[in-house]
């Protein structure tokens, strides 16, 4: 249960800005520390295409976490607004978390925004997730040591999202940069995100989730109607899938509807979870020729320039 400030507290609040390599567990983290799924999560790169915002809640302080798109070498005008979108973020926050992985060398792009942080203004938090990966002790620290020696984050944490290891101690040093300044949000929110946004991030899950290769890379998803019926049961939803090409239509649809019947199916659930009434959710697949090189169609589908 969220506890609520007392008249007599004063009020705090902190922008974070989550970042990191694609699928190094950022979704996770956040879902972990609000308590809710607020980003949509699946073992594929490139998941989070956008800026989802988590809220939290806790006494006199107001936790704001800005998930963000994995960083990576963009071969789309996609890629390159999510390469902004992550940039934006870093410059308006009160604080940066940057995950990373327990093994491996650092990519080019993790190399790039290591150094766009040195040359920032807000103080630097690092992150290893998936500890529960991890071979040996000895590599934890091994791995501590090399974060530390890059001069830039103020302290390196560990953490494990999948299970909650390690959250409470990193959202308490989180909690050290917050200002006084009134709750931006209402103290029950867990995200800004209209509804309508939800359910079109739920449905790409589901895309991501069954289908294979680069086909759910190449979808992206609009709600075209959200009508509450008077008697308030039910919530009528109109969904268009939009693919690159007429091949990956077909096995989004597949053998006799079957695959849009599952992907529909599994995503009407969720949204009557979150919702709490039923659903009726209606799915047509269009083909969009290379969508994600053209800038028309990237602002109709609400991607940020």
């Amino acid at each position: 249960m969220r506890q609520k400030a007392t008249n007599q507290e004063t009020t705090k609040s902190v922008f974070i800005a989550l970042v990191g390599r694609p699928n190094v567990g950022k979704s996770s983290l956040l879902n972990r520390l609000v308590g809710e799924k607020v980003a949509i999560v699946t073992s594929k790169p490139q998941t989070t295409r956008t800026r989802i915002t988590g809220i939290l809640t806790r006494g006199a302080v107001q936790y704001v976490f800005l998930d963000t798109p994995g960083i990576h070498r963009p071969r789309t005008r996609l890629g390159e607004r999510m390469k902004k979108t992550t940039a934006d973020c870093v410059a308006e926050v009160d604080a940066v978390v940057m995950l990373f992985e327990p093994y491996g060398a650092l990519t080019e792009p993790e190399q790039a925004l290591v150094e766009q942080l040195r040359a920032g203004h807000a103080p630097a938090l690092a992150v290893i997730n998936k500890t529960d990966t991890l071979k040996r002790p000895a590599d934890l620290a091994a791995r501590t040591a090399f974060l530390e020696e890059l001069g830039v984050f103020e302290r390196v944490f560990s953490t494990c999202a999948a299970d909650g290891t390690g959250c409470e101690a990193l959202l308490g040093a989180m909690g050290e940069y917050a200002a006084e300044s009134p709750h931006y949000f209402p103290d029950d929110a867990y995200t800004d995100m209209p509804e309508k946004a939800l359910v079109a991030e739920i449905l790409r899950e589901k895309l991501l989730l069954h289908l294979r290769d680069e086909i759910p890379h190449g979808t992206a998803v609009t709600v075209e109607r959200f009508h509450e019926r008077p008697d308030g049961e039910l919530v009528d939803i109109d969904v268009n899938i939009y693919c690159e090409k007429k091949s990956h239509k077909g096995m989004i649809i597949g053998k006799g509807g079957a695959m849009l019947k599952t992907i529909a199916s599994e995503a009407r659930m969720e949204c009557e979870e979150f919702l709490g009434v039923r659903v009726n959710l209606q799915c047509w697949v269009k083909v969009k020729d290379d969508w994600r090189d053209n800038d028309f169609l990237l602002n109709n589908f609400g991607f940020q320039k």
